[in-house]
């Protein structure tokens, strides 16, 4: 018999929110606010694989799985006006109050995962601050018992510092926790701490490939109770 899953730790965006739907909108406001005129803003925006005209990002953006130091490293290059910090600052400060997109009513979803006796943790490469001010948001702060963010002091994704760091403060073995995550950085991580990975589709990568790094490929969180029901009962 294999260990039963006690613990889930989730990625943020893409996971937790719809990716695209949350900061499409945010990241054209963002390269707008940047400069004076459009022309540039497209030019920027699209270095990193965001389409100004379309709100869309490229499943290659260093948006997608990069921490905030990946983003201000890449944009510093074509922004010599602004600073690296100052630049970092203003991501961090108006990405805290972008809306966020639900991929489903996460208040009622959580609340059936705790009933049912999970602990729940967030390890996201966002910063901490926003990430929590994201969850608070949405009203779900107070559902998990662990978050982390890239600065929290356990490293960021691909390492596995912060699924080290929520097996320990939950007590919990990692082959007793599963990995849940849109991007291979995610999964690339939950496997490398031993756990179990779960890949979902609300991200911008592809099923094909998430595949290779995930013990399951979910259409969506809301797939995740029915297979943690199966998953439960074939290891006890």
């Amino acid at each position: 018999m294999g260990q039963t899953i006690k613990g889930l730790l989730f990625d943020k965006d893409g996971t937790l929110f719809d990716f695209n739907a949350t900061w499409g909108s945010w990241a054209a406001h963002f390269f707008k606010s940047l400069f004076d005129d459009l022309k540039t803003a497209d030019s920027v925006a699209a270095s990193i694989g965001f389409n100004l005209q379309t709100h869309e990002f490229d499943p290659g953006s260093v948006v997608i799985a990069g921490t905030p130091n990946d983003i201000a490293d890449a944009i510093s290059k074509e922004t010599p006006h602004i600073s690296r910090s100052q630049l970092l600052e203003i991501m961090n400060e108006t990405a805290a109050s972008a809306p966020q997109a639900e991929v489903v009513p996460l208040l009622e979803f959580l609340s059936g995962l705790e009933a049912r006796g999970y602990k729940l943790g967030v390890a996201t490469n966002d910063a901490e601050a926003p990430a929590r001010a994201h969850l608070k948001s949405a009203n779900i702060e107070q559902s998990f018992n662990f978050i982390a963010g890239y600065d929290s002091g356990f490293g960021a994704k691909p390492e596995p510092g912060m699924q080290k760091g929520f097996c320990r403060a939950m007590d919990l073995a990692p082959g007793e926790v599963a990995m849940i995550g849109d991007s291979t950085h995610d999964l690339i991580a939950g496997e490398s701490a031993g756990m179990i990975t779960v890949a979902v589709l609300t991200g911008l990568a592809r099923e094909e490939d998430l595949k290779p790094f995930a013990d399951v490929v979910l259409p969506s969180i809301a797939d995740l109770p029915e297979w943690l029901e199966n998953f439960n009962a074939q290891t006890t």
